[in-house]
């Protein structure tokens, strides 16, 4: 690291009083070992590993590499553990401040750094996606002849805001979501080391479990909002962090809500069923409950994928085509954002008109089937197109529907046993009235009557 006078006089200050410094700067690994999560990154021989100088040896240099993941889940910890574990010449940058003529300087003092001392320079640029097309360009030379090993760090799909070529003479490392459990060690040891808060305060399990909720997987997130609720317990004279102080703390309410057990269920039931009553205000409260609460934004949308051919059906057929939609988006952007896109498809849902015949078919013809009135297939519907298959009768008598005025054969299609049974009743709601009418004129057509209409 090359830190100007004004940051080298703050990390003088840091290291005299680390109480001054937020606690989650005071719990920033120091040791790749101490880092939490992306162990999949972490393995012997990684990347990383032969960033900070482990097993860097013979003809093959580290590459430089891409860090792509949500904010908080530990891209600027990894790029400042390699920082303080390697022994080559470390530089940060961040694509908010810098411009062409920052990476040209540290270009060029990489260059005197490896002629003049055989000093090898990583640099670390953090939030790459904000630098433009040419900016990005003026780090070709650079990577590609290795004169900087770079580490750039970004929140965007490098495949859609990095060019190609600088992608290319890279590697690109996916950080994963940080898990509940991930967070709360991290909490844990926060808690107790000395560096963090020294067993000061002890953090009972109901609000550790609001405190994971608030996170979001964020670690940052998690050691911020600790730090606060610590801050109000110690000033209210308690070692004990209770659910009021870490609510009061940070103006969040913990929302009572299992997600293994009875509060999942009873306010997904509870969303379902607003949105089968068409009363979109409260099945946006249950859908808040739920984001709030930290459900998983997937399970939210298969339950509105399922409601949309349970509850609407034909009486809306694009009501499920937007809650695949929903779910396609959400899986691809996930929390924050992904609230945006549920509260439209749960609008959409409440709002449409309402019809459950196609569930009520369903159900019918499979209570049918398992009660044994099945029967064989009539010869004329089997398939003729095997050998031997005419001598059975298989295809006879089939008339072609596409020869036939109107597109429809006056001939039997289900077996004996159901023969005329009514599995499909349509409402004569939204767009299922038009179903409704088609279902009349076919079913007549069938039977060998009415028209060509």
């Amino acid at each position: 690291m090359e830190p100007d006078l004004f940051t080298a006089a703050a990390e003088d200050r840091q290291e005299k009083d680390p109480a001054g410094s937020p606690l989650a700067v005071r719990m920033r690994p120091r040791t790749l070992d101490e880092v939490v999560g992306q162990q999949h990154l972490l393995k012997p021989g990684s990347p990383l590993r032969r960033l900070v100088g482990e097993g860097s040896g013979g003809p093959a240099g580290p590459s430089s590499v891409f860090l792509w993941g949500p904010p908080g889940i530990g891209k600027t910890t990894l790029a400042y553990v390699v920082s303080q574990a390697t022994h080559k010449r470390f530089v940060e940058l961040s694509a908010i401040t810098a411009g062409v003529k920052e990476v040209r300087a540290v270009i060029d003092g990489a260059r005197r750094a490896s002629g003049g001392f055989g000093k090898e320079t990583v640099l670390f640029l953090d939030e790459i996606h904000r630098f433009s097309k040419a900016q990005q360009d003026s780090l070709l030379p650079a990577v590609e002849n290795r004169w900087v090993t770079l580490i750039a760090a970004t929140t965007e799909n490098p495949y859609f805001s990095v060019i190609s070529p600088l992608l290319s003479r890279s590697l690109l490392l996916t950080l994963e979501p940080l898990t509940d459990d991930d967070l709360r060690g991290l909490l844990r040891r926060a808690l107790t080391a000395e560096r963090g808060l020294d067993g000061a305060v002890t953090l009972p399990e109901d609000t550790e479990a609001h405190l994971l909720r608030i996170a979001g997987g964020d670690a940052r997130r998690a050691l911020t909002a600790l730090e606060a609720g610590a801050g109000s317990a110690l000033a209210k004279g308690e070692q004990e962090i209770s659910l009021q102080t870490l609510e009061e703390s940070v103006d969040r309410a913990a929302v009572k809500y299992d997600r293994d057990g009875d509060q999942h269920y009873d306010v997904a039931s509870a969303l379902i069923k607003s949105i089968r009553g068409s009363d979109v205000d409260a099945a946006l409260h249950y859908l808040a409950r739920m984001i709030e609460a930290g459900e998983d934004p997937r399970f939210i949308a298969r339950r509105l994928m399922i409601s949309a051919s349970e509850d609407i059906g034909l009486a809306d057929p694009s009501a499920l085509q937007t809650a695949v939609a929903a779910a396609q988006a959400v899986a691809m952007i996930g929390f924050p954002e992904a609230r945006i896109t549920l509260s439209q498809a749960t609008i959409a849902l409440a709002l449409a008109p309402k019809s459950n015949a196609a569930y009520m078919a369903i159900d019918a013809a499979l209570a049918d089937v398992r009660a044994g009135q099945a029967g064989p297939v009539p010869p004329y519907l089997r398939d003729s197109h095997y050998k031997g298959a005419e001598k059975l009768g298989h295809g006879q008598g089939y008339q072609y529907p596409h020869d036939l005025p109107g597109g429809i054969a006056a001939q039997q299609y289900a077996p004996d046993a159901v023969h005329g049974k009514r599995y499909y009743t349509p409402t004569r709601h939204g767009a299922e009235a038009r179903y409704a009418d088609v279902a009349d004129r076919v079913r007549a057509r069938l039977r060998g009557g009415g028209t060509d209409g």
